[in-house]
């Protein structure tokens, strides 16, 4: 009898550890530090990507290409202000070889509090965080084959809400998000533009016989952005943009030592578009003195020009203020940690992402799978 006592006590006793121990546990999706604690997480990922074709891919010729290796950074960092405040920030940081891009992939700042505890019906908690994206501005290159980012900044601050909730039953977590990302539109971008574009050739070569280009319209299709008077990297204006995300997660705590997790997320993210070109241009001096022996003088010759310029310029608003570049991600996400010590646990995860993309979007992947470890530290 005494035996069975004992027996039953200690089975108690680590049914009741572990379940205490979930709370507490790092890789927790509903963790939350205590009152003047500080937490860390560093994480390394490998990523394995195919292209997806799309218009954008098919135009610049990467679809079905591999991007291996694909090198991803973490960093996750939190205060526990109180036992249900805290402050918190999220970093990444990606390098892709294969295409060189580079640079922050995520990073925001903020604040999450504890509405609904423990003692509730289910935990709640309420976030707001600033969007960090404006740090460094958007990168890239206009070419005759598309746009070509140079890195991963959308060069916009922007505003997040969200929430999480859920509830630990015994030993299993179960919890799900919800957020929304409002982006401010501006100016933060370096667009190079490649000097080889004629961006008249092709209106040109389908230029009716009635018009009073017809003539030169070879002379017009070669003439060139930088003859036009674009300068080699010009800024524009962005719209305002969102994305939303959803998702849910799961964790089993087998032991003191080991838990395992998995979960689901989807995000949306909405299309870009362009506003206005904030760069002044040039006036087009070049394009009028090849012009003028065509039209009737210098006068003639720069009134063209200008009116030439005018057009691109309108042109490229045309096609870029909806630039159906978005892209839905569904990701599938499963992870084993191991607790070395009281305040120090070990962590490999792996993601497989797939996508629905729009027709412009260079974010289309047919396979995307990112295999890596993270360490979690309590001070």
């Amino acid at each position: 009898m005494k035996k069975s006592l004992k027996s039953l006590i200690a089975v108690s006793a680590a049914v009741m550890t572990t379940g205490a121990f979930a709370s507490t546990n790092m890789e927790n999706p509903l963790y939350m530090p205590k009152a003047h604690e500080v937490y860390l997480k560093t994480g390394a990922a490998i990523m394995y990507k195919t292209v997806e074709k799309t218009e954008a891919t098919a135009k610049k010729g990467t679809d079905g290409n591999l991007e291996f290796p694909v090198w991803r950074f973490a960093g996750d960092i939190g205060y526990g202000i109180t036992d249900r405040l805290d402050l918190h920030g999220h970093f990444g940081y990606t390098k892709d070889g294969e295409i060189n891009r580079k640079g922050m992939h995520r990073g925001r700042i903020g604040l999450m509090y504890r509405a609904l505890t423990e003692q509730s019906p289910f935990i709640l908690d309420l976030y707001a965080d600033a969007y960090l994206s404006g740090v460094t501005p958007m990168r890239g290159t206009y070419t005759s084959k598309g746009f070509d980012f140079a890195n991963y900044s959308n060069g916009r601050w922007g505003a997040i809400g969200g929430a999480r909730f859920g509830k630990e039953i015994d030993n299993w977590t179960l919890a799900a998000h919800i957020e929304y990302l409002q982006t401010f539109g501006n100016h933060n971008n370096e667009i190079g533009i490649e000097p080889t574009i004629t961006p008249l050739a092709t209106t040109m070569a389908n230029l009716p016989s009635a018009h009073p280009l017809y003539p030169i319209r070879d002379v017009v299709g070669a003439l060139t952005m930088p003859q036009l008077g674009f300068p080699d990297q010009i800024a524009v204006d962005l719209k305002s943009t969102h994305e939303t995300v959803a998702g849910f997660d799961v964790m089993y705590q087998m032991n003191s030592k080991w838990s395992f997790g998995g979960g689901f997320e989807y995000i949306e993210h909405y299309d870009n578009g362009v506003k206005s070109i904030h760069t002044k241009l040039k006036n087009p001096d070049e394009a009028a003195s090849i012009l003028a022996p065509y039209v009737g003088g210098a006068a003639q010759g720069t009134a063209t020009a200008k009116q030439l310029q005018e057009g691109v310029k309108q042109g490229l608003l045309d096609e870029t203020k909806t630039m159906k570049d978005g892209w839905d991600e569904y990701v599938l996400k499963t992870s084993v940690a191991y607790q070395y010590n009281e305040d120090i646990q070990f962590a490999a995860f792996f993601e497989y992402t797939f996508d629905d993309a729009h027709a412009n979007s260079q974010n289309a992947t047919d396979c995307k799978m990112e295999l890596g470890v993270r360490m979690n530290a309590r001070f």
